[in-house]
């Protein structure tokens, strides 16, 4: 803080909403503490805050944002003191409250929402464009929030059906040695699309949907020959589609339609040799107009906070050893 101007200034949160804004034995205050280039201390309802204009002006605007959520009766948690920083440092066009609270579904009290910048934006480039690519890692929300805006645009009635597929690549375990018929041997290769599903709409309606084939839960190769109009489609674990894969899925694209595909490139279990489809695709469609990539990264992780540390560490040493190759 040399040669820079330090100020204190005093804010108060509306007493409602205090003990929500600063947490639990004010572990929230901590982390903004940890988290901006000032002092923060709370007495009662109001927060002093010291450091440079700059910092200050970022600490009052995260108290308000705070505030503002707790308002619309959402938890305010340390990931979410956490987003709204980040927020706040890329200056959102919509204010953070609007952008952490606007709900794509609801159901029975659980809302689905974005949670951080990356899924904001990964969410709006949904509305605007026809076909987007959702890469990042794992936990990051993008196959998740890609039903869950499926789920909004049939309710709406933007669309007529949703489709979800992945292609059943085997990671570890033969397809042939696996039990059952081949719907049970396909069934754990689905199982993470049907899961989100259920998160989002009552579980008794999807079994009636499905029959009416609103909903179709299916693999890649079940693509082929098809074309989807008027339909939401997904295609989830992209990373493992091949290169004539990828673009047979991107050809059954139809009128009235849109498409997200999701994948992870740092988890491609093709076997040697073979290019993965999601790789490829963006060397040929970057500059198409209407298709859109979007990049998620360990900061959009919003599983337990060690899983963003995780997937940091492991893209560091991948960095690292690229640079030594």
């Amino acid at each position: 803080m040399n040669n820079v101007a330090i100020i204190t200034k005093k804010f108060d949160v509306d007493s409602a909403y205090t003990s929500s804004v600063l947490g639990p034995a004010d572990d929230n205050l901590r982390v903004l503490n940890n988290l901006l280039d000032a002092d923060l201390f709370a007495r009662g309802n109001t927060v002093t805050v010291t450091g440079p204009d700059f910092e200050v002006a970022r600490a009052k605007k995260a108290l308000e944002e705070l505030e503002a959520i707790a308002r619309r009766g959402h938890a305010v948690t340390p990931d979410t003191v956490k987003h709204t920083i980040d927020m706040i440092a890329v200056d959102a066009p919509e204010t953070v409250s609007q952008a952490l609270a606007a709900d794509i579904v609801s159901r029975r009290g659980k809302r689905v929402r974005p949670k951080t910048v990356g899924q904001t934006e990964y969410v709006q480039a949904i509305d605007d464009n026809t076909i987007v690519f959702g890469i990042g890692p794992a936990g990051t929300g993008k196959t998740y929030l890609a039903v869950a805006k499926a789920v909004q645009a049939l309710q709406n009635k933007q669309v007529s059906r949703i489709i979800l597929t992945r292609p059943a690549v085997e990671a570890g375990e033969k397809l042939g040695f696996l039990p059952g018929t081949l719907n049970d041997k396909i069934d754990p290769y689905l199982r993470p699309l049907y899961d989100a599903l259920r998160d989002m709409m009552e579980a008794e309606m999807i079994p009636k949907l499905m029959d009416a084939g609103i909903i179709e839960v299916a693999p890649l190769a079940y693509m082929r020959g098809r074309t989807l109009n008027d339909a939401f489609v997904i295609l989830d674990e992209a990373q493992n589609t091949t290169a004539a894969q990828m673009k047979m899925f991107l050809t059954r694209l139809g009128f009235g339609s849109k498409i997200v595909v999701t994948g992870d490139i740092s988890q491609v279990d093709l076997p040697s040799g073979q290019v993965s489809g999601l790789r490829l695709v963006r060397n040929i469609l970057n500059n198409i107009e209407d298709v859109h990539f979007a990049d998620l990264r360990a900061s959009d992780v919003v599983r337990h906070q060690l899983v963003g540390r995780i997937v940091s560490a492991y893209d560091t040493y991948d960095a690292q050893a690229k640079d030594m190759n």
